[in-house]
């Protein structure tokens, strides 16, 4: 997990709320968590997702997956990224004074800096932000109805609400689970540079790079100051003393991308174990056997 400075230290609850927990949500939460925001997903269980009956279409599972267990994977990976995971559905979301204040069927009021809508429903518990701007009318069957204008957030999620952002409903994403996930990452990423600029990076600075390198000759620091500095727009306002804090901070985050190859071998070995919290235990056992067989045949030869 990376850091950064948070959001916490205004009278918020929480940096970022994101509402659902299926793939959209799930992967802006982690993108969010894992920078360092404080981050907490509110899922009931109604992800769309739920409606499939067998997954066969996402990337790095050749025999497929049922969705109980991919469920199973993606909050425990927002979870292991740091987001709290709230069971509760979110009826409503307001502007407070220092972002907005959401609130949940169960009677629970909690605030946040920020907000991502990922959930495929008609999004009306969001019509307290913006009104009628935020939806459209459509005819069916002879009769008018409303929902959610999904030409209302922007490509990369921001909307003209400052500090709300939507992952879905989304024309581009909500019918093949990989894109949705992908759509999350993109809007989580977009609040990332957006907290970044906030917190005085300029824009050239300001992307988000959430990957880890195999350690190398890593230059001293006074390379990466250099590196830092040629990246710098020339009218920048920053004062010298934040300008060095951010600087030095950035620094700290890229060392800590890197990765020594026994580190590499120790996430790789917990990675797998990971995995098999979520495989049957008989189909562990089963394949243990095989391997068994296989490696005394291999020896009596």
């Amino acid at each position: 997990m990376t850091t950064s400075d948070t959001d916490s230290q205004l009278a918020t609850d929480h940096d970022v709320v994101v509402v659902g927990g299926g793939p959209a949500g799930c992967s802006a939460g982690v993108f969010t968590a894992r920078y360092g925001l404080e981050t907490a997903i509110f899922d009931r269980g109604r992800s769309s997702i739920k409606q499939c009956a067998y997954l066969e279409n996402y990337l790095g599972f050749p025999g497929g997956i049922d969705i109980e267990t991919l469920y199973g994977l993606m909050h425990d990976h927002a979870e292991d990224a740091g987001c709290e995971l709230v069971s509760d559905m979110v009826e409503a979301v307001e502007r407070c004074d220092d972002g907005f204040a959401v609130e949940t069927q169960d009677g629970r009021r909690v605030t946040a800096r920020r907000v991502v809508a990922a959930t495929r429903y008609d999004g009306e518990y969001l019509r307290p932000l913006d009104g009628d701007a935020m939806f459209e009318t459509y005819e069916y069957d002879g009769e008018s109805h409303e929902q959610f204008d999904r030409s209302y957030p922007e490509a990369d999620g921001t909307t003209p609400v400052d500090g709300l952002y939507v992952a879905s409903p989304s024309d581009e994403t909500d019918h093949q689970t990989i894109m949705a996930a992908g759509r999350g990452a993109r809007v989580g990423l977009t609040l990332v540079e957006d907290h970044r600029r906030e917190r005085g990076y300029p824009d050239a600075l300001a992307a988000e790079y959430d990957w880890m390198r195999r350690e190398a000759e890593l230059d001293d620091r006074d390379r990466w100051r250099e590196l830092f500095d040629d990246r710098l727009p020339d009218d920048h306002d920053l004062p010298e003393e934040r300008l060095a804090e951010l600087r030095e901070r950035e620094i700290d985050r890229r060392i800590d991308t890197y990765l020594p190859r026994s580190e590499i071998k120790r996430r790789t070995e917990q990675g797998h174990r990971r995995l098999l919290d979520h495989i049957d235990d008989d189909l562990i056992l089963e394949a243990a056997r095989e391997i068994t067989a296989e490696r005394q045949s291999e020896m009596n030869k």
